[in-house]
């Protein structure tokens, strides 16, 4: 019997170690592809440099597609040398993002108790993975992160998360604004949770549909993402310490939405 002839067009390696879901994809063609897949690509790395109708190519889909990318010197190439990636190197998300204007339109029941997360400049991959822990157990209908500015979805993210990561769902935008506007005008409200706030978490009623803002222990809420919301709280704090970590500050707010909506 005669043996099947196969082609390879182009190379795709796929690393999991010890179950990481983690893909890197090396090669011109085969990032096009990606995009043309609608794969979810978390960033790619160029050779600096580079010129010709192919690269010039990949360089307009990726701004097209707001795909983060950034050009790097040969020495951080190196190690994919034995890997023919032609100058570049893509990182895809093992994760599958969601549509948000989607998502509120195949559920109506949403704008009336849905609870959405929105997380701005948390940079560290462990906090998101434990925030997303949180949020799957307090039954958080989505969480939103911004195309830039944002942790990367890593292996220690989705360890974190304990699984998490697979049953709350992901959206991405391109600004956190635009999640802002189009979560007020399906009457969600929106809360930013700030030191800055006047009133503390527990004089807020939040047993109607409600998005709330995080942001990272050391920048806070960016002032920008601050003036759109339509009220602030915060958790008070009695000791010397100034500040929680944002994962444990986000459970504790989110716990306490979950106690109103149980006693209301």
């Amino acid at each position: 019997m005669k043996k099947p002839t196969f082609r390879w067009v182009f190379f795709i390696f796929i690393a999991k170690p010890m179950g990481m879901e983690k893909q890197e994809i090396y090669g011109i063609r085969a990032i096009q592809e990606c995009i043309k897949a609608e794969k979810t690509i978390e960033k790619v790395w160029l050779l600096k440099g580079q010129k010709g109708p192919l690269i010039q190519q990949l360089e307009m889909q990726l701004r097209e597609q707001n795909i983060p990318h950034s050009y790097v010197p040969k020495e951080r190439l190196e190690r994919f040398n034995q890997r023919n990636h032609q100058g570049a190197v893509a990182s895809i998300s093992p994760i599958a993002f969601v549509d948000l204007e989607a998502l509120l339109e195949q559920d109506p029941t949403i704008g009336q108790q849905g609870l959405f997360l929105l997380l701005d400049q948390i940079t560290d991959t462990r906090n998101l993975g434990a925030i997303i822990r949180s949020a799957a157990a307090t039954g958080v209908t989505a969480i939103i992160i911004p195309q830039t500015g944002s942790a990367r979805i890593t292996a220690d993210t989705i360890k974190t998360s304990a699984g998490g990561i697979f049953s709350v769902p992901l959206v991405r935008v391109d600004h956190l604004k635009d999640a802002l506007y189009l979560l007020q005008a399906h009457g969600i409200k929106t809360l930013g949770i700030t030191e800055k706030a006047d009133q503390t978490i527990y004089q807020h009623q939040l047993n109607g549909p409600l998005a709330l803002v995080m942001g990272s222990e050391e920048k806070g809420i960016s002032k920008g993402v601050l003036k759109l919301v339509e009220a602030t709280a915060k958790l008070p704090m009695h000791g010397k310490i100034a500040s929680l970590n944002v994962s444990v500050a986000c459970g504790t707010v989110l716990y306490e939405v979950i106690r109103q909506r149980e006693h209301h």
